[in-house]
């Protein structure tokens, strides 16, 4: 579930910029990903950690059903506590 929630906030970000920018494709997003921790709760001791795998899960739905298709993700765990767009092309 955490996973979903930063996936849809990520996707969020990406189709705004994709508005902004007249972008009808999308072909690879590179993400940074620091320890990104979230809570579902409020509290600090249910946190866990975000897979990339299911991060890469949710983004490739969410942005499917924005019409974009056949991204190539590259997601990498970095050093922080944030998550990066660093690239769209």
């Amino acid at each position: 579930m955490h996973d979903f929630i930063l996936a849809k906030e990520i996707a969020d970000k990406v189709l705004e910029i994709a508005r902004e920018n007249n972008l009808e494709k999308i072909s690879e997003l590179v993400v940074e990903l620091g320890t990104v921790s979230l809570a579902h709760d409020g509290f600090e001791e249910h946190a866990e950690d975000v897979s990339v795998d299911n991060l890469k899960f949710g983004l490739e739905e969410i942005l499917k059903q924005s019409g974009f298709e056949n991204i190539e993700f590259k997601i990498s765990k970095v050093e922080g506590e944030n998550w990066k767009l660093v690239s769209m092309a």
